[in-house]
């Protein structure tokens, strides 16, 4: 039944079970909207173990949003690299700008304000408002879907219009006014680690008695989602160019997967090539025409790297040169020693670690 009181009954059950299973997380140690944005946003695509030596060192390196917005975007990107989906990492940059500019370095309190932020939509501009206001806005994030599906058998898919509306009203009405930041935490860990995906250990639940889908058996086929993510395979040749103790990058700056981060000079097909394969494709010797001496001197195993909706399927393929070219010039010359330096994704990090 969904009333007052089994919202506030709910609710206490939660705080309860919080205040004795929580983490203990930096983030949490803070009521700073600076630092609590930089966690959400982590958080987002990051698991938390994974992501704590990531916001530390972030914020070690960028203490205040002036820090941030005063950076180069390589450096924010390079802070960011591992951590994947970069356009998380550009978004906290543009932001960063629009606070010093628009808000003079204060970071916004009002929640319309936070929404109109780079990056941010109505999960973390409730997780700041919560968490470092204390503001009533309940969040509704992946966790919390799953709770609330479960507590109350909604089986509603969680990615329909009708879903999200449902769900977020909920979880609305389901929030403590008067402590809605240990509420909103309460939820998400306890769908962090309490009501977990697969195989929950509903036998210690504090919510038990009133959770729907304990009663009905349901909890494996909640919550319910209709669409499937549609994968695509594409197919990277990337040529490993080295000269003296040089080797050759470029940005990737069109609005496609690591947009920013830098590359080997790269030839995509619609297969990995043999060797003999790439020898003859013209944009390999369009690359290599002018110099005398080119020598492959390896390929790796074809790697297989997936992301959300794209699975890239790679290959590295070293290339000895006797002498530079116009056209090879029209990459960025870079010291081995120095390639460290540059942000790139974690396809290529793999790649250079075995160098």
């Amino acid at each position: 039944m969904q009333n007052t009181e089994s919202y506030l009954y709910i609710s206490k059950l939660l705080a309860d079970w919080y205040q004795i299973n929580k983490r203990d997380l930096p983030w949490r140690k803070t009521s700073d909207p600076y630092q609590i944005w930089i966690s959400e946003i982590i958080l987002q695509q990051t698991r938390v173990n994974h992501g704590i030596n990531y916001y530390l060192r972030f914020i070690e390196r960028f203490p205040t949003v002036i820090e941030l917005a005063k950076a180069h975007e390589d450096e924010v990107l390079k802070y960011w690299q591992g951590l994947g989906y970069y356009s998380r990492a550009r978004n906290l940059y543009k932001a960063a700008q629009q606070i010093v500019s628009k808000f003079n370095a204060d970071f916004p309190k009002q929640h319309d304000d936070i929404l109109q932020l780079s990056g941010i939509g109505d999960y973390t501009a409730a997780a700041i408002c919560s968490l470092a206001y204390n503001q009533p806005y309940a969040v509704v994030d992946g966790n919390v879907y799953r709770v609330l599906s479960r507590l109350y058998g909604i089986k509603t898919p969680i990615d329909s219009g009708i879903g999200k509306k449902q769900f977020a009203e909920l979880a609305q009405n389901l929030l403590s006014m008067a402590e809605p930041a240990t509420h909103n935490q309460a939820m998400m860990e306890f769908g962090a680690l309490q009501c977990v995906p697969s195989s929950p250990n509903c036998g210690i639940c504090p919510l038990q008695s009133v959770c729907q889908a304990y009663v009905t058996n349901e909890i494996t086929n909640l919550p319910v989602k209709l669409q499937k993510t549609k994968t695509t395979n594409r197919y990277f040749n990337y040529l490993f160019i080295k000269y003296n103790d040089f080797t050759f990058l470029q940005k990737r700056t069109a609005k496609d997967v690591w947009q920013n981060l830098y590359e080997f000079p790269l030839i995509e097909s619609d297969k990995l090539f043999e060797v003999s394969e790439l020898i003859e494709n013209k944009d390999f010797q369009q690359l290599f025409s002018a110099i005398e001496k080119v020598e492959i001197t390896n390929t790796t195993n074809p790697i297989k790297h997936i992301l959300s909706h794209r699975v890239i399927l790679a290959q590295f393929i070293s290339v000895t040169i006797s002498e530079s070219s116009k056209e090879i010039q029209k990459f960025i010359e870079v010291p081995l020693i120095e390639i460290d330096r540059y942000a790139v994704s974690r396809l290529m990090e793999l790649f250079l670690e075995k160098l």
